[in-house]
């Protein structure tokens, strides 16, 4: 196989390309990845670590470059993982520790990571069945809350993210960090508040929110009778009024000591286990 191409967006199969310099094309580009414009313009984002890659391209998300370190070299997953990418037409690239450093901005880096495609879930696609929970965050700001809720998303068996108005973006490299690689299994979809509402009407779901204000018992509330929806609100600001009113029901979760309020992620994480109670047991897995 020969190794030739210009653009990590738009690979060719090639043998595996060593990089040494930090001012070689490539690395710039995926350095770019740091910025917003940069991956909303290549549709790309980065993701780090050997399991993570690995769970990505099992679950069939697209790589367009796999980037491993020297001393990683000749290791049996990372021989099979370079051949997959390769053979799906990513590009591979064997780079000195100073130039992955560089690229994930550690000290201590992880010897493997993917720049992969983005991918978004149509919100009118998404059509909820029995059983089936789904979060609802309305311009979720911190990158961290982001990738805490995701993760914890996937693990209470949610069915998806819905993103309501302008929100963090949830393939940075802090929210993809902070998924533990759930952002790989943990279905994304992006909307206006107005998109929302209307979807919502029509999805035949019951809509939960928390809210200051609100006057049930978040214990108390039917989790069974139709698919859930757990609209969670911004973290400064809570639900502004017009997504507010739209909920079934306004929860809240009873608060005891001097805190005036719960972390977005830990509030959400409270709110699935709780909508998920009745279908969880130990012995799921």
């Amino acid at each position: 196989m020969k190794s030739d191409r210009s653009d990590h967006g738009t690979p060719r199969v090639g043998q595996v390309k060593e990089v040494t310099s930090l001012t070689n094309p490539i690395i710039k580009d995926i350095r770019a990845l740091s910025q917003k414009k940069h991956r909303d313009e290549t549709r790309s984002f980065m993701a780090e670590g050997l399991k993570l890659v690995i769970d990505a391209l099992d679950l069939g998300w697209k790589i367009k470059t796999l980037v491993y370190a020297k001393a990683a070299k000749g290791k049996p997953q990372v021989e099979q993982i370079a051949a997959k990418a390769v053979a799906k037409g990513g590009l591979v690239l064997e780079v000195s520790e100073k130039v992955i450093s560089t690229i994930t901005r550690r000290d201590n880096p992880q010897m493997v990571v993917g720049i992969f495609e983005q991918r978004y879930q149509p919100l009118k696609d998404i059509r909820p069945q029995e059983g089936e929970t789904y979060v609802a965050l309305d311009r979720v700001r911190d990158p961290g809350n982001l990738g805490t809720i995701i993760r914890t998303a996937d693990a209470a068996g949610a069915s998806g993210i819905i993103l309501v108005g302008e929100t963090t973006d949830p393939f940075s490299l802090e929210t993809v960090r902070a998924t533990m690689g759930s952002v790989f299994a943990m279905p994304i979809a992006r909307a206006s508040v107005e998109e929302f509402v209307r979807w919502q009407k029509s999805a035949g779901v019951q809509v939960v929110a928390t809210h200051l204000a609100g006057s049930v018992d978040y214990r108390t509330i039917d989790y069974r009778s139709k698919p859930v929806v757990l609209l969670m609100g911004n973290e400064q600001a809570g639900l502004p009024v017009e997504l507010a009113r739209e909920a079934g029901a306004l929860a809240r979760i009873p608060q005891a000591g001097r805190a005036d309020s719960l972390n977005l992620a830990i509030a959400t994480g409270i709110m699935l286990f709780e909508a998920r109670r009745h279908l969880l047991s130990l012995d799921a897995r």
